[in-house]
This record gives structure tokens, sequence and C-alpha cells, in this order.
């Protein structure tokens, strides 16, 4: 166990430099610029010490919600480490249970015989859209199911956003997003498996699905930040932008359950729940008119379970914040 422990501290430094993970330092460079470009059109007097004021403001990097997120950092790795990871699902057998089930139905198939190109293409195609469109059933349930809400609260209860955020999270709701990855995955894989033999892999960069890199580069990390950043009302129809999601922070009962897509926004529009950057005002971050009661390290981690399991028979409230984005204009 000191092992595990030990070997997670020193592998967290390690997601500045992975591609896969959202602070990787890559995609807060390309943040900075696309801050800086929203920054030189909302300022009329322009500084790079204004700016770095501006990006980082203390009121909310340092505030009690955001000093919440670094710890939740941390202590979710280790928890994931210590409990989850050996129960997690994981990919390898789902994706052989999915082809041999393939063969049941339809019977043994020869490979498709296809340059090295399509194969690859479709495959990474297929792995970006099969895990856009998991996350956004997930994010859904998590927000319409009562029992699920009260642990996907635990991100919504933050009273600043910072990209540190990403990581405020329950670890029940960190477990079904491992889930639902390796199910998807494993799904993607066994089909082309079925489909194509042997020959998959994936165009990547950096070892990131060329896609998933591609959106993460346009800004991902502003999302979680009050830095507005709307790419336009036809762009918006098709991928969610850093407004977007702020907007599906926000705590206007008008706003709840909307833009719940992570990058593709037709998700939202087949289910009505697209609300585009500008059809709104000023946004106020947070879960609703109450609060949600996590004060604490250890309200974050054992309120939504007591909640949880009271929404099965009866009415728990849900929660609140206030700190104002404007539209830069």
């Amino acid at each position: 166990m000191i092992e595990t422990i030990w070997q997670s501290i020193l592998q967290t430094p390690d997601y500045l430099v992975d591609a896969n993970k959202r602070i990787f330092v890559g995609y807060i460079v390309t943040a900075l610029v696309l801050a800086l470009v929203v920054y030189a059109k909302r300022k009329s007097k322009r500084s790079m010490r204004g700016f770095f004021r501006y990006v980082f403001a203390k009121k909310i990097w340092w505030a009690p919600s955001a000093r919440q997120d670094y710890q939740l950092w941390i202590y979710n790795r280790l928890l994931k480490a210590l409990l989850f990871a050996p129960i997690v699902v994981t990919m390898v057998p789902i994706a052989l249970g999915t082809t041999e089930a393939l063969e049941t139905i339809f019977g043994p198939h020869s490979p498709y015989v296809l340059s090295e190109f399509s194969v690859v293409a479709i495959f990474t195609i297929l792995l970006f859209i099969a895990d856009d469109f998991t996350r956004f059933i997930l994010h859904y349930a998590l927000h319409k199911i009562p029992f699920l809400w009260h642990y996907h609260k635990v991100h919504h209860s933050a009273k600043v956003l910072t990209p540190f955020t990403i990581y405020r999270s329950h670890p029940v709701e960190s477990y079904l997003y491992a889930c639902r990855m390796a199910l998807s995955q494993g799904f993607v894989v066994g089909i082309c498996f079925y489909w194509f033999g042997t020959q998959l892999s994936m165009y990547d960069i950096l070892g990131a699905n060329v896609f998933v890199f591609m959106f993460n580069a346009m800004g991902s990390n502003l999302r979680h930040s009050h830095v507005w950043l709307s790419w336009g009302k036809h762009v918006e129809k098709w991928f969610i932008s850093p407004a977007q999601h702020q907007i599906h922070h926000s705590d206007n009962p008008r706003h709840f359950d909307t833009n719940l897509g992570s990058a593709l926004a037709v998700w939202d529009r087949m289910f009505g729940t697209l609300i585009r950057a500008d059809e709104v005002g000023k946004i106020s971050i947070g879960v609703g008119q109450y609060d949600a009661g996590h004060n604490t390290i250890r309200d974050i981690y054992t309120k939504p379970v007591v909640d949880s399991f009271k929404s099965l028979f009866g009415k728990v409230d849900v929660g609140s914040t206030s700190v104002q984005i404007k539209k830069g204009k």
C-alpha cells in the first residue's frame, strides 16, 4: 500500500507532460494564447502585467473552492490507485466479448481489404465519436438521475472555475467515467477487429487521439475558467465552446442540464439541451439557490453518499455559489 501511494505521488507531475491529460503543458500554452486574444478584445488599456492579473486573479486561483480542487486532484489519485483501480472494468474483455458476440450473431468474417490509411482513419474517428457520445450519455444520467446527481454535484459545487476544476469530482463519479471509457473503447476495438482484423492503430499526436488533441488545444482549459471564449453561434451548433461549458456551470435554473457535451454539440442538439453563448448574458457559477454543503474535503466525500441514499426516500436540496463571468464584447 505504501509503495502504491508513493508511486501515485511520484507520477502526479506526469500530468503536465501527458497529452491525454487536460493540464498537459501544451494545452495550457494554447489556452494562454487564446486568453490573450480575449483579453486584448476586452480591455482598452492592455499590458502583459494586466493580462496575467486578469488570467491569474488571486480571488479565483486562491479561493477556498479552488484550494479544494487542488487537494482533490491529489486525494482522488490516491483513492483511485488504492481502491478503484483493481475493480475498474477493463477494455480487453469488452473488446473480446464484442468480437465473439458479432461472430456468434453474424458468423466468422474475413477482414475487409482496405488501405492502411482508411482503416486507421475509420478506427480513429469511431474511437473519438464513441468516447464523446458515451461521455454525453453518462453526463446526462448524472444530471437527470437524483441518486447520481448528488455525486456529480461535487463538480458543480465549485464556486470558481480553474483548469483544476476538471479534477473536482467524487470518486464514485470518477469510477463511472473510467468504466465508461473501457466500455466505449472496448466496443469500438471489438467491432473494428471483427471488420478489419489485427491491423488496428490510431492517428495520434503525442499519444492522444488526433481529434482529442485538437479539441484540447483549442482552449479546453478555458472551459473551467473565467475567460469567456465563444466560437460564435454557427460553430457552437457543432462544437462546445469554453463559454458554453461555463454556461453549463451557471446557477441560473434556465441553464441547468444544458451543454452536457464534451467536444461535439450535436448530442445536445439531439436531446434539446444546447444553449449558445450568444443566448445568455452574465452568469454566476454554482448549482442553484441552496448551499451544496461541500465546505470541507470530508463533506465532499461523505455528503454525496448520505444524500444519494436519502434521495431514494425523499428530497434533498441542491447547492449554490456566486462568481460572475462577463461576456467579452
